[in-house]
C-alpha cells in the first residue's frame, strides 16, 4: 500500500534482509545469551513507528522465557529517563536514548518531486522516486537499529538489566500510557538543561583529586568536540555522493532523449553512455549508503555515547563538589559546636556516595574506551573494504563502457 505522503510503505519495501538484521547491532557484545533482546518486526505509520520487541531469557526475574511486546519511540525515551533520574546509576554510562524517527527529509523530497513531475520524463520521475524510497528505507532501518542497540546495551549491562522499569518495558503487554511532554514540562526541561550547563561551567575549573578522572575529563571534552566535527563533515561527504548519484539520473535521462532523436550512429553511443551512467548511479548510491552506515552512523553513535560518558563525569564532579561542601559545613559546625551530629551524618553520606560513584565510574570509563576502540576499528576496516570493492566496480564499469564505445565506432 501507499502512505498518504506517497512513499511506498509495502511489506516488501520495509522488509529487512537477514544480513542487515545480523549486522545492525554491531556495537553490542552479544556473547551473553541469558537475556537476548531484538526488534523482530517494525511498522512505519504517518506519525509513528511501532517496534515489536522480542525477548528470550533464562533469568528468573522474568515470568516467561520468551515474550514480545509492541512499543513506540516515546516509551524508549521514558525508559531512558528512568535510568538517568535514578541516583543508583549515577556512576554508569547510561546508553544514549535512540533518536526520534525522522522521515521529514524524504517526505519533503517526495513533495518537491511531485511538484516538478510535469517538468521531467516518466523515466526520470520513476528513477528519482526509487531513490527517495531507497533513502526512506535506509532511514527506517537505521531507526530500528538505534532502538534495538539501546535495548541490547541495557540487556548486556549486569546492573541495568535488573531494573524493574526495564522488566516492565519488556514484559508488560499493554500500553505503558507514556505521553509526550506538555509545553510547561518542555520549558522546565529547557531550564534544567540551562542550569546543568551553567553548573558544568562552574565545575569545569574544579581540580580532580584523582588523576585518572582528571585525564579522562580533559580527553572526553576534546574527543566529543572532535567527533562532533567529524560527524558533520562525514554527513556533508555523504550528501555530495548522493548529489552525484542524482546528477547521474538527470544526465542519463538527457542521453536517452538525445538517443531517441538522433538518426545517426550517435544514437547508439548516447544509449551506451546512458546505460553506463545508470549503472554508475547505482554504484554511487551504494557508496553513499555504505559511508552513511559505516562512517557517519558510527561517528554519530559515539558522539552521543561520549556525551553520555561526559554526563557520568559531570555527575561525579557534582558529587565531589557536594562532598567538599559537606566537609566545609562540618568544619564550620565543629567550630561553632552546633549541629555537629547532623553535619557529620551529611558528610558521611556524601563521602559514601562519592566513593561509590568513583568506583563504578572508573570501570565504566575503561569499558567505554575498550568498546569504542574495538568497534571503531571494526567499522573502519569494513568501510575501507567496501570502498575498495566499489572503486574496483567503478573502474570496471568505465572499462566496459570504453570498450563498448570503441566497438560502436
Amino acid at each position: 500500500m501507499f502512505l498518504q505522503d506517497g512513499i511506498d510503505d509495502s511489506p516488501d519495501l520495509l522488509a529487512e534482509d537477514q544480513e542487515t538484521r545480523q549486522h545492525r547491532s554491531d556495537t553490542v557484545d552479544l556473547t551473553d545469551t541469558s537475556l537476548m533482546v531484538d526488534i523482530s518486526d517494525s511498522l512505519s505509520e504517518r506519525e509513528k513507528v511501532k517496534f515489536t520487541v522480542h525477548t528470550k531469557t533464562t533469568l528468573q526475574q522474568f515470568k516467561k522465557p520468551e515474550m514480545s511486546v509492541v512499543r513506540q519511540h516515546e516509551e524508549f525515551v521514558w525508559l531512558h529517563d528512568r535510568y538517568v533520574e535514578n541516583e543508583d546509576y549515577a556512576g554508569i554510562v547510561i546508553p544514549p536514548a535512540p533518536p526520534r524517527p525522522d522521515f521529514d527529509a524524504s517526505r519533503e523530497k517526495l513533495q518537491r518531486l511531485g511538484e516538478g513531475e510535469g517538468t521531467m520524463t516518466k523515466e526520470e520521475f520513476m528513477k528519482m522516486k526509487q531513490e527517495i524510497e531507497a533513502e526512506y528505507l535506509a532511514t527506517f532501518k537505521k531507526t530500528v537499529a538505534m532502538h534495538e542497540v539501546f535495548l541490547q546495551r541495557l540487556a548486556a549491562h549486569p546492573l541495568l538489566r535488573q531494573d524493574m522499569n526495564f522488566e516492565v518495558f519488556l514484559e508488560y503487554e499493554g500500553d505503558l500510557s507514556v505521553r509526550g511532554k506538555k509545553k510547561m514540562e518542555k520549558l522546565g526541561g529547557f531550564f534544567s538543561r540551562i542550569t546543568k550547563t551553567v553548573d558544568e561551567s562552574l565545575l569545569s575549573g574544579q581540580k580532580d583529586v584523582d588523576e585518572f578522572f582528571e585525564h579522562e575529563k580533559v580527553f572526553l571534552i576534546e574527543y566529543h568536540n572532535k567527533i562532533k566535527d567529524a560527524t558533520q563533515k562525514s554527513d556533508r561527504m555523504t550528501k555530495v555522493h548522493k548529489n552525484v548519484a542524482d546528477s547521474y539520473i538527470q544526465i542519463s535521462t538527457g542521453m536517452v532523449l538525445l538517443g531517441t532523436i538522433e538518426n545517426t550512429e550517435l544514437a547508439k553511443v548516447f544509449t551506451r553512455v546512458a546505460e553506463a551512467l545508470e549503472k554508475a548511479r547505482k554504484l554511487e548510491g551504494r557508496v553513499a549508503s555504505d559511508e552513511d552506515l559505516k562512517l557517519s552512523d558510527t561517528l554519530r553513535y559515539y558522539m552521543r555515547d561520549s556525551a553520555a560518558a561526559k554526563d557520568l563525569l559531570y555527575r561525579r564532579s557534582r558529587s565531589l563538589a557536594d562532598y567538599e561542601a559537606a566537609n566545609k559545613a562540618l568544619e564550620k559546625a565543629r567550630t561553632k559546636n552546633k549541629d555537629v551530629a547532623q553535619a557529620e551524618k551529611v558528610q558521611d553520606q556524601c563521602c559514601k556516595k562519592f566513593e561509590k560513584i568513583s568506583e563504578v565510574a572508573k570501570k565504566e570509563i575503561q569499558e567505554f574506551k575498550t568498546r569504542r576502540i574495538a568497534y571503531f576499528k571494526k567499522h573502519l576496516v569494513e568501510l575501507v573494504e567496501l570502498e575498495l570493492k566499489h572503486a574496483k566496480a567503478q573502474a570496471q564499469l568505465l572499462k566496459n563502457c570504453i570498450t563498448a564505445l570503441e566497438e560502436e565506432s
